[in-house]
C-alpha cells in the first residue's frame, strides 16, 4: 500500500449527514439532547458510514507488538522479554484485551510488527515484522525512514484487508515494553510541550526512575533532532514500529470510511502521527478514554478529540478501546431501535 496515495484518498465526512441523524434523534421519545454524548456518537457514526440507518458494526481490535531498543536504558519496570510472553498470552486468550474484546463482541488480531523474537505460526497471530525491535534512540534513530514508512504502510494494508472482509469498526491496541518512552518523545516534539509535562510512569516506575526516563527522552531528542514539521522523521527517530503501524491503521481506516477507536497513550501517539500527515483522519477517530499517562490529554487536545471514557486506565493492549466500542454500540442502538413519538403514539412537546 502506498502511504502517499492513501493520504490523498481521505475525504472529510459529509456534514449534511449530521443533520439527517439529528432529525431522527429529535424525533425519538425523549427530550432533545437528553442522551448526551450517546447522541453525538450516533451522529458521527451516521456521517462516517454515509447511511441514514447504519447496521451495528462488525468489530476488530488490532494489537500491534514490538520491542524497543531504548529499553536498554532501564526506562520500564519490566524486562523486554515480557513483550513476546504477552503475545503468547494474547494468542491464548488470557489477557485483558481478550476479556474485554469478548465483552464488546470484537475479534482480536495480534500483529508482530517488530518483536525481537521469531514466533512460530500461530492462529490469531499475523507475522508482519518490519524489524527486530527499534534501535536505542538515545544513540541513533529508532528506525530508518524506510522502516518507519513500511510500518505505516503495514497498518494501511491491514485496514484495507479487514474492511474488505466486512469489519466496519476498528480499534487500536499495542504491546511493547518501554513504549511509553517513544510515545512521550513524539508527544513532546509534535505538540511543543516540555518533556517533563508529557512523560508519565508507564508500567509504574518510581520517582527516581521517572526522572531518569525524562533524561533519556531529552537525550534521544538531542541526539536525533527530529523535525516537528515532518511526522515520518519524528516517528523514525524517536518512535517505534507499533506506533507507526497504528498510524497506518488510522490512515487506512479513514481512507476506507471506517471509524477507528483509538486506545490509550501509545495508540494516541500513533494517531497523532496520522493526524499530522492528514488532519482529516481525526474525523474518523474516536478517542476511547483518558489514560493516566499525563501526556495523553495533551495529544487529545492537540487533535481536538474528547475521550469517550475516563476510568483511570493505563494497561494498553486495546482494553480501553474495547470498552469504548460498547458505548458506541449503545449510541447506535438508541438511534436505531428507540421509538419515535409518532411510532409510540406519544405527544411531542411541540404538539402537546
Amino acid at each position: 500500500m502506498s502511504l502517499s496515495k492513501s493520504l490523498k484518498r481521505i475525504k472529510p465526512v459529509k456534514r449534511e449527514l449530521y443533520e439527517v441523524a439529528q432529525r431522527r434523534l429529535d424525533s425519538l421519545t425523549k427530550p432533545p439532547g437528553s442522551l448526551g454524548r450517546l447522541e453525538e456518537f450516533a451522529k458521527r457514526l451516521v456521517a462516517i458510514y454515509e447511511t441514514e440507518m447504519p447496521e451495528i458494526p462488525r468489530k476488530v481490535v488490532f494489537t500491534f507488538a514490538s520491542d524497543h531498543g531504548v529499553a536498554e536504558e532501564g526506562v520500564s519496570a519490566y524486562p523486554q522479554e515480557v513483550t513476546r510472553q504477552m503475545v503468547y498470552n494474547f494468542i491464548r486468550g488470557g489477557a485483558g484485551i481478550n476479556v474485554l474484546a469478548r465483552h464488546a463482541g470484537a475479534d482480536v488480531v495480534v500483529i508482530d510488527i517488530g518483536v525481537n523474537y521469531d514466533f512460530e505460526d500461530l492462529p490469531g497471530l499475523l507475522k508482519k515484522k518490519v524489524l527486530y525491535g527499534s534501535r536505542n534512540m538515545t544513540k541513533e534513530p529508532a528506525m530508518s525512514r524506510e522502516e518507519a514508512t513500511r510500518c505505516i504502510e503495514t497498518g494501511i494494508e491491514l485496514a484495507h484487508q479487514y474492511a474488505d472482509r466486512g469489519y466496519s469498526m476498528f480499534a487500536t491496541g499495542e504491546m511493547g515494553i518501554a513504549n511509553t518512552t517513544p510515545s512521550s518523545a513524539i508527544c513532546a516534539v509534535i505538540t511543543g510541550h516540555s518533556i517533563t509535562k508529557v512523560t508519565g510512569r508507564g508500567t509504574g516506575i518510581n520517582d527516581e526512575a521517572l526522572k531518569h526516563k525524562i533524561e533519556v527522552i531529552k537525550r534521544a531528542i538531542e541526539v536525533n533532532r527530529p523535525k516537528a514539521s515532518d511526522p515520518i522523521d519524528v516517528l523514525s527517530k524517536v518512535g517505534g514500529p507499533e506506533i507507526g503501524a497504528i498510524a497506518g491503521l488510522c490512515i487506512g481506516a479513514a481512507e476506507k470510511g471506517v471509524p477507528v477507536v483509538v486506545d490509550g497513550f501509545i495508540s494516541t501517539a500513533g494517531a497523532l502521527i496520522a493526524y499530522e500527515l492528514n488532519n482529516t483522519v481525526a474525523e474518523y477517530m474516536f478517542a476511547a478514554h483518558l489514560s493516566q499517562e499525563i501526556g495523553h490529554r495533551v495529544m487529545l487536545q492537540h487533535m481536538g478529540l474528547r475521550p469517550v471514557l475516563d476510568l483511570d486506565l493505563r494497561l494498553g493492549e486495546g482494553t480501553g478501546a474495547a470498552l469504548a466500542m460498547t458505548i458506541l454500540d449503545a449510541g447506535l442502538k438508541i438511534y436505531r431501535e428507540m421509538a419515535t413519538f409518532q411510532e409510540a403514539g406519544v405527544s411531542d412537546k411541540k404538539t402537546a
